[in-house]
C-alpha cells in the first residue's frame, strides 16, 4: 500500500480474564485490507500472540503494535442474534455475551459519526478520555512513524466471557487489567465491545 492514510470501521471488543489473559479483537467491516478480523492476546506472562487471517492482515497489524509472536490463521467472528460476540481460530474460541450500551455508549451516539470519525476531534477528546477512562487514549504514536487516532461511535457492555486459548480454560470475566501492552491501544478497563473508526497515518 502507498497511502499515507488508512482508515478502518468496525467493532474493537476488549476484555480481561481470570486466567490472567487479555484479548483484543478487530473486527473490521471496511479496511483497505478488506474485511477482515484480527486478536491481539497478552498472556499472564505479558507474553503478546497476534492472530491474523493472512501475512498481509499480519504485516500490516504488526508495523502498528508490538508482538512477541505472530500466528497466520483464519479468525472468523460471529454476532448471533446481536447478543453475544463468538470469535474462533485455530488457537482460541471466545463467546462473549453482550449487555446493553453503556452511559458512555448513549454520549457517543449522540455526535455524528463524520465528527467523531474526523482525526481532529480524537485529538480533542484524548485529554478527557485519559482520564475518564482508564486505559484509553483517542490518539498517540505507533509503529514505523505512524499516528493513530480512534473515533468511537457506540459502546456497548460485556456482560461474561468464556473460552479457551491452546486448548487452555481462560476463566470468567474480569477487567483488562493491567493494561495491554501492544503499544498504543484503546481499550477501557472495562470490558466492552466499542464502535469505532479508526485512522492511520503515516508520517
Amino acid at each position: 500500500m502507498t497511502a499515507t492514510r488508512w482508515t478502518f470501521s468496525g467493532r474493537i471488543l476488549g476484555v480481561g480474564t481470570t486466567s490472567g489473559v487479555r484479548l483484543v479483537v478487530g473486527v473490521w467491516d471496511t479496511s483497505p485490507l478488506g474485511s477482515f478480523a484480527d486478536v491481539m492476546v497478552e498472556q499472564a506472562g505479558g507474553h503478546r500472540i497476534l492472530l491474523a487471517p493472512s501475512q498481509e492482515v499480519a504485516d500490516f497489524v504488526a508495523g502498528t503494535y508490538t508482538f512477541d509472536e505472530t500466528r497466520i490463521e483464519p479468525v472468523e467472528v460471529e454476532l448471533p442474534g446481536d447478543a453475544r460476540m463468538e470469535v474462533v481460530s485455530s488457537s482460541l474460541s471466545l463467546v462473549a455475551a453482550l449487555g446493553r450500551r453503556t452511559a458512555m455508549g448513549w454520549l457517543l451516539r449522540g455526535i455524528p459519526r463524520r465528527v467523531a470519525a474526523n482525526p481532529l476531534f480524537s485529538t480533542a477528546t484524548d485529554p478527557v478520555a485519559r482520564v475518564i477512562l482508564r486505559g484509553v487514549r483517542t490518539r498517540g504514536t505507533a509503529g514505523q512513524g505512524r499516528r493513530e487516532y480512534y473515533g468511537a461511535t457506540d459502546v456497548r457492555a460485556v456482560t461474561s466471557v468464556s473460552g479457551r486459548l491452546d486448548g487452555v480454560d481462560l476463566g470468567t470475566l474480569t477487567a483488562v487489567d493491567p493494561p495491554a501492552s501492544f503499544g498504543f491501544s484503546s481499550t477501557p478497563r472495562r470490558p466492552s465491545l466499542t464502535q469505532v473508526v479508526t485512522t492511520i497515518r503515516q508520517r
